[in-house]
């Protein structure tokens, strides 16, 4: 399957997916899916897990037809609307960007939480989730926002997307997700990337002063 972006103005995104699902024949496409991502909102001491789009006004689909389907999708009046631009409302996504997209994004296509160990002023010790992927290709860090600016390629343009991020003291007061929103991967899978991470650190120790 090759993929695509469809370009719509920003909040018809859920809409536009929606149209297409109930208009457009089912053998011309395969998925057709907005993509999202977890921040982590602090109020109050507390930290709520937040759903919000990574892609503001675009609409993701693969399709074996594409020629085919954006004729069937320019044929729907409701969905002629919606485009920004004919000609840029339907892109190609090249190959290496839609394997980088899955493999920082889950099954129900949210770049979830990555956690961060550092050593308290501002140095990262070691990463994981989405953005061990894409550590190299991070603008800025914002540790009191909890989230990083990641450089992102999509059909050939570089972008600016904000990844969410867990430290040790959102883990220790615990998260909850923000009602209305998609749930965050979990306080225990965030337990056990720190554990593995504070293993490995104490192993590259040991190593160390054995080497002396």
């Amino acid at each position: 399957m090759l993929w695509y972006v469809l370009q719509t103005r920003a909040g018809q995104e859920e809409k536009l997916a929606e149209l297409i699902s109930k208009m457009i024949p089912r053998g011309l496409y395969g998925e057709c899916f907005v993509v999202y991502q977890e921040q982590l909102w602090r109020r109050k001491q507390q930290s709520f897990v937040h759903v919000k789009r990574a892609f503001p006004g675009y609409v993701f689909i693969t399709s074996r037809e594409p020629e085919a389907l954006f004729f069937c999708l320019k044929q729907v009046p409701v969905m002629a609307r919606m485009m920004v631009d004919e000609d840029r409302f339907f892109l190609s996504v090249e190959e290496d960007e839609a394997e980088f997209l899955e493999q920082i994004m889950n099954r129900d296509h949210v770049i979830g939480l990555s956690y961060l160990s550092t050593d308290g002023r501002g140095n990262i010790l070691q990463v994981s989730g989405p953005l061990e992927k894409c550590i190299d290709e991070v603008e800025k860090y914002r540790f009191g926002k909890r989230h990083v600016l990641v450089r992102v390629k999509l059909h050939g343009e570089e972008k600016t997307v904000l990844f969410g991020i867990v430290l040790n003291e959102d883990i220790c007061q615990g998260m909850r997700g923000k009602k209305g929103g998609i749930s965050a991967q979990g306080l225990e899978q965030y337990k056990v990337d720190r554990y593995r991470i504070e293993e490995d650190q104490r192993r590259q120790s040991n190593g160390r002063r054995q080497e002396q």
